[in-house]
């Protein structure tokens, strides 16, 4: 999709900032921490972008298969798989038509791309199709009720970024997806985005917890 090869070959840099690199170790914590990983196991990455979760999951050991609708991010994701010499297959791809059949997948992963989701009730459809009886889902995205919810719709960013095309969720919001299938639920990124780059710590993470709203949500379903 061309409004996000248009944000290809610029999404890394925000990964070697400090503060971006903070912010995807928290997120990644978070997801982990809920999703049960096995060596082996086959996982299909919804959203990949440039491969940074898909390339985790593979150095985990896991065989990842990672999907797109960008041309330009899978570009990037398969030069940085190739560097780092893991066996990953990527695809462009729509979520709401997956080409795999059903039951394909020990799990379904998929973080900081819901955001962009129009339709999450007929991709969690599609999304629990390929997914094995008694396999996991796990879905990370920005949370709406949120001081980084709050950025992410005001106006500049709605007028001058990408994210003027998102669909924003709740923690509710996810927790109303496949409910019967529900496991857990997480937060993070306490610290708000108005917060100095030195201020993005471990310990100012953890004494925000008490008080704030996780800005990333993190949710795990079993079919």
């Amino acid at each position: 999709m061309a409004v996000f090869d248009k944000e290809a070959k610029g999404y890394d840099r925000w990964y070697k900032t400090e503060k971006g690199k903070f912010i995807d170790d928290v997120e990644t914590k978070c997801a982990f921490d809920l999703l049960k990983l096995k060596k082996g196991m086959k996982i299909l990455d919804i959203g990949c972008g440039t491969g940074n979760f898909s390339i985790k999951l593979a150095k985990k050991g896991c065989k990842v298969i990672g999907i797109d609708i960008s041309d330009e991010m899978l570009k990037i994701a398969r030069e940085k798989a190739k560097e780092e010499e893991l066996d990953i297959e990527f695809y462009n791809m729509d979520v709401y038509n997956l080409k795999f059949e059903d039951e394909s997948f020990d799990a379904v992963f998929s973080m900081a791309a819901f955001e962009f989701i129009k339709e999450p009730e007929k991709a969690m459809e599609e999304i629990f199709r390929v997914t094995k009886g008694e396999g996991q889902i796990l879905i990370g995205t920005i949370n709406k009720n949120s001081k980084w919810g709050e950025l992410y719709l005001s106006d500049e960013f709605q007028k001058n970024t990408v994210f003027k095309y998102g669909d924003f969720k709740t923690l509710e919001d996810l927790k109303k997806l496949k409910n019967e299938h529900l496991i857990d639920t997480s937060e993070c990124l306490f610290i708000p985005p108005s917060a100095p780059e030195e201020d993005f710590t471990a310990e100012n993470e953890e004494k925000l917890s008490k008080t704030e709203k996780g800005g990333f949500i993190c949710a795990l379903w079993k079919k």
